[in-house]
């Protein structure tokens, strides 16, 4: 019997690849233990109770940004968080740890390197995190989810998904799909949407562009996100939802997407081969716009920065594309080449190789 440690946490963008890896291993082996370390105030510590797995605690301890009290607490309580992992790594009798960013990743690799157990670094964004380019210097295994991300001895493996995104059929679904949102599964669909919360940009300027999408003979599927007050008009081809808790009928629905370029979604949408305009969220380091690098490069998406998405920049640029079939159609067959759907079957090789070594 093998013993996996999964670390990491904090965002879904951390837990959902996670918990990816922890279902393929269970499923490839039920006698297997898979255990989680994460942190009381991440998402993990509802979600992996949720999927039925054992969540073990450590300590959230940030790295410093600046000189402060906190900075001066920070090697203490750092080096009180990896004894705490030695011991779950000695009690457990862990044979190999799989990081995958976020506060309890950097613990955990330094846990993992002082007991002799080997391990494997998993990073989802195009940017990589503090704690896997630490880890990345003394891992069994680096994989990443974008070519060119920037991590020492790394290989591109692309992103653990979900069971519904892999196993999508998309022709399959597509009546059911289309009946779900109320729309005509013959007509061409344009799926926009912006995360869980909802994208203001988007939502503003397709608010005032979305008659142009359906007079170009499309019909537009909106996920607007929860805490969006966009209107609904009511009108025969244009779908106006909040929140969709079933976004495999989405995607199965869309054959052009406009979107954010999170890790997740860019991963995502390109493993299901849909072509795609991004629009980074400007907030933050710019891991957005890397994100969608790599799709961009093969042609199977485009970006617009977001400061430059209005209704005006829909009517010149998305709505051309989507009455031009051959730019479509060399947009998809680029998706289809860009995206892989085998991301948690090729962290578990890593896996693999690190225990062989």
């Amino acid at each position: 019997m093998t013993t996996t440690l999964l670390a990491g946490g904090g965002t879904a963008g951390h837990v959902n690849p996670l918990l990816a890896v922890a279902d393929g291993l269970r499923a490839r082996d039920a006698s297997d233990e898979v255990l989680v370390l994460g942190t009381r105030e991440g998402l993990e510590a509802r979600l992996v109770p949720l999927r039925g797995y054992e969540l073990l605690f450590v300590d959230k301890v940030p790295f410093p940004r600046r000189p402060n009290a906190a900075a001066a607490r920070f090697p203490g309580r750092f080096l009180r968080a990896v004894a705490e992992v030695r011991r779950m790594i000695r009690e457990r009798r862990v044979d190999v740890v799989v990081g995958f960013g976020g506060y309890a990743a950097a613990p955990a690799y330094v846990a993992a390197r002082r007991e002799r157990v080997p391990f494997v670094v998993h990073e989802a964004n195009a940017k990589p995190g503090l704690a896997n380019v630490l880890g990345a210097r003394g891992a069994s295994g680096v994989g990443v989810a974008f070519e060119g991300t920037p991590l020492r001895g790394s290989r591109v493996v692309g992103m653990p998904l979900r069971r519904e995104i892999v196993d999508l059929d998309a022709h399959a679904l597509r009546d059911e799909a289309a009946r779900h949102f109320d729309l005509d599964a013959t007509r061409p669909t344009l799926l926009v949407f912006g995360g869980s919360l909802g994208a203001l940009r988007l939502n503003t300027a397709f608010g005032g562009a979305w008659r142009d999408v359906l007079d170009a003979g499309w019909q537009l599927l909106h996920v607007t996100g929860q805490n969006s007050d966009l209107p609904d008009p009511g009108a025969a081809g244009y779908a106006v939802v909040r929140y969709v808790d079933r976004m495999d009928l989405a995607f199965a629905l869309a054959d052009f997407i406009v979107s954010r370029s999170g890790a997740a979604t860019v991963s995502e949408i390109s493993a299901l081969g849909i072509p795609a305009v991004y629009v980074p969220y400007a907030v933050g380091n710019g891991e957005q716009s890397l994100n969608a690098a790599a799709a961009v490069r093969a042609g199977a998406a485009r970006l617009i920065p977001d400061v430059e998405f209005t209704p005006d920049r829909i009517r010149s640029e998305i709505v051309p594309l989507l009455r031009d079939d051959a730019a479509r159609d060399a947009m998809r067959i680029a998706a289809a080449r860009a995206g892989t759907r085998a991301g948690t079957e090729n962290v578990i090789a890593m896996i693999d190789e690190a225990l062989r070594r």
